[in-house]
């Protein structure tokens, strides 16, 4: 069997949460992530979304400590890891496939807006399972949300007071390109262009 590891590009949609499987006890935090293509429409002259991928994404141990306390709803995210489909029925009975990934990597996408980074201490540890079913399952498994004073770790923690996270959208015209020089200024040659004024002759070497 091969395994499917790739990156996806995108948002998130849902912040994440930590589950505990009923059966081991063990720890999850899952989040959904959408990726939006964009192309350009000739008609309307302007960009507008194409085809989009939503995936639920599994973090575990260290991993899942950064996500839960580091990624909000609306956080534009870079995910590596190993995606895999999944099949299911809904409380209908009606065949179902979703999107999963098992993350290995997880960051902001620094080309979106700015972020800070603080390395964390270890807390409690959260363990690995491949999620299942929509809100109630975990790796095929019952399991059951966990109570606030249950949580290791939640959004903002480990950033010293007063300087929670904060992902800045890109300073407006960053990207402009530069405006060009007023009248009467010119901009000066690199060292390693400019050229000489003084005569290429040669003088004679006395005897």
């Amino acid at each position: 069997m091969f395994d499917t590891n790739l990156v996806i590009v995108g948002n998130v949609l849902v912040a994440p949460q930590w589950r505990r499987v009923d059966r081991n006890g063990v720890l999850v935090a899952h989040f959904r992530v959408a990726s939006t293509a964009r192309r350009y429409d000739r008609e309307s002259k302007s960009w507008v979304d194409g085809n989009n991928l939503r995936v639920r994404v599994t973090a575990w141990r260290r991993l899942a400590e950064g996500v839960a306390s580091s990624l909000t709803v609306g956080d534009p995210v870079i995910i590596y890891g190993r995606l895999y489909t999944r099949d299911w029925k809904d409380d209908k009975g009606n065949n179902r496939i979703s999107y999963e990934m098992v993350a290995s990597s997880i960051g902001h996408d620094l080309a979106r807006g700015r972020a800070r980074f603080y390395r964390t201490k270890a807390t409690q540890e959260a363990g690995m399972i491949d999620e299942a079913d929509e809100e109630v399952f975990v790796g095929g498994e019952a399991s059951m949300p966990l109570a606030t004073e249950e949580v290791p770790v939640t959004y903002g923690d480990g950033v010293p007071d007063g300087e929670e996270p904060d992902f800045l959208e890109v300073v407006a015209g960053l990207d402009d390109p530069p405006m060009p020089p007023e009248q009467g200024d010119s901009a000066a040659p690199p060292e390693g262009n400019r050229r000489s004024r003084r005569s290429s002759k040669r003088e004679p070497v006395a005897a």
